[in-house]
């Protein structure tokens, strides 16, 4: 092996690595313009993000005030009037009782190199709101829809025996009134049956806001379950089948954090083809060392153009894969691309080197730093664990191999004495 040869070997590596880039930043965009275009189309097929917030209720006081306006006198002159009317002040019934079930059931779409989290959510929820007045008031309650975007069947608003009011429009809620005694307290009960994407999230109250004996249950169907930055954690969790029972149930809490759920996400075939043809390099590397290395032992080392075949038959797992990955599950384009690229490398070298050196050498490596490494990215958290303890026990076998070889002899050139030039 001379110093040309491994020139011409790391300048073949250079040339793949950058092939990979370009291949890499291909998914990345064909990823991207498909998420900004795909994601609205889930949303308006499907129900967007919900953000469900508590009802309020209010009612008006009359008062009686006065104001100056414009007027004449008997002689027809200018002159500043003051009249009497009657103005409505709007006040806040308090909300004194929150009950709420919710359940979620978690059913992914994909859409091109995407699987969007998509749920269907059943939602029933009981309040109780007082009438503070010593008189009765007639309180209106309005209760928000979680997504101007959504569907909403089996819809159920009522209040103290008060049917709600027709919704003409989604983004200003639905709304229902009735006559409350002195002191007295209405039920609000509303249900619905809706779908959306991504997370779902309860807001206790507008803003930073009290919010007394409250208690909400939610029940999903799938494990690995988050909740997202700046929610209120749950006061009690339990398993519940395949999924959880998750509650909240507060005495009299002051916050203005909001209740969320993040529901889990499938492996996107987009993101994690890109992240394995950029993380590719690494792998050729440690496998053009080894070849190297063992073509030294050997005293048979391969040439150049061999290893340009080798890493061409590295590139076309990844080009594959790339492109696989849009027609059929991510599994089995890994699964298709990894037997193509082998079976490109073990037939290859069995013409170059016999069936030994294929099978029981190149084979092997390449199953370790190319389909091992890569499936490493399957297993998120654990890819830079997987692949370290790979690259530290790839190293200390290389040591052991070549701890004893005469690096000069492998490297230099001898004269005709005998003797290496250095």
């Amino acid at each position: 092996m001379t110093t040309g040869r491994v020139l011409a070997i790391g300048f073949i590596f250079f040339c793949t690595a950058v092939a990979w880039s370009i291949l890499g930043g291909s998914v990345v965009a064909r990823t991207g313009e498909s998420d900004q275009r795909l994601a609205t189309e889930v949303a308006q097929l499907w129900g967007g993000r919900h953000e469900q917030q508590a009802p309020t209720a209010t009612y008006l006081v009359p008062r009686e005030t006065e104001e100056e306006v414009e007027g004449r006198d008997a002689e027809g002159k200018a002159v500043k009037l003051r009249r009497k009317l009657i103005v409505q002040d709007e006040h806040a019934a308090p909300l004194v009782s929150s009950r709420a079930r919710v359940r979620l059931e978690v059913d992914h779409r994909r859409k091109g190199l995407l699987w969007y989290p998509t749920y269907a959510v059943a939602f029933e929820g009981h309040y109780a709101f007082r009438n503070p007045d010593p008189v009765a008031r007639a309180v209106t309650v309005q209760f928000p829809f979680p997504a101007k975007e959504g569907l909403y069947d089996a819809f159920v608003l009522r209040f103290a025996g008060s049917e709600g009011e027709a919704v003409t429009d989604l983004s200003k809620g639905a709304t229902v009134s009735t006559q409350l005694p002195p002191g007295g307290e209405g039920r609000l009960d509303v249900s619905y049956r809706s779908r959306g994407l991504g997370t779902w999230t309860y807001a206790l109250a507008q803003g930073v806001g009290q919010v007394r004996d409250f208690d909400l249950q939610l029940l999903t169907n799938v494990d690995g379950i988050d909740f997202p930055a700046g929610t209120i954690s749950p006061t009690a969790k339990a398993r519940q089948g395949a999924g959880w029972q998750l509650r909240w149930a507060f005495e009299s809490l002051v916050t203005g954090q909001r209740i969320g759920v993040e529901l889990p996400n499938r492996l996107n075939p987009g993101p994690l083809a890109a992240r394995i043809t950029f993380f590719a390099p690494v792998g050729l590397l440690f496998f053009l060392t080894v070849m190297v290395l063992l073509g030294a032992l050997n005293r048979s080392s391969l040439h150049p153009m061999n290893y340009f075949f080798l890493s061409a038959a590295f590139f076309a797992f990844h080009l594959l894969l790339a492109y696989l990955v849009d027609h059929v599950d991510i599994h089995l384009a890994f699964g298709l691309a990894a037997l193509v690229s082998v079976f490109l490398v073990v037939s290859y070298l069995r013409l170059v080197a016999g069936a030994r050196f294929a099978f029981l050498r190149a084979g092997l490596a390449q199953l370790v730093f190319l389909v091992l490494f890569s499936y490493a990215f399957f297993f998120e958290g654990y890819t830079g664990l997987t692949v370290t303890v790979g690259a530290v026990l790839t190293l200390f076998v290389l040591m052991q191999l070549t701890g004893r070889v005469d690096w000069n002899g492998v490297f230099g050139e001898r004269r005709p004495d005998g003797e290496l030039a250095r």
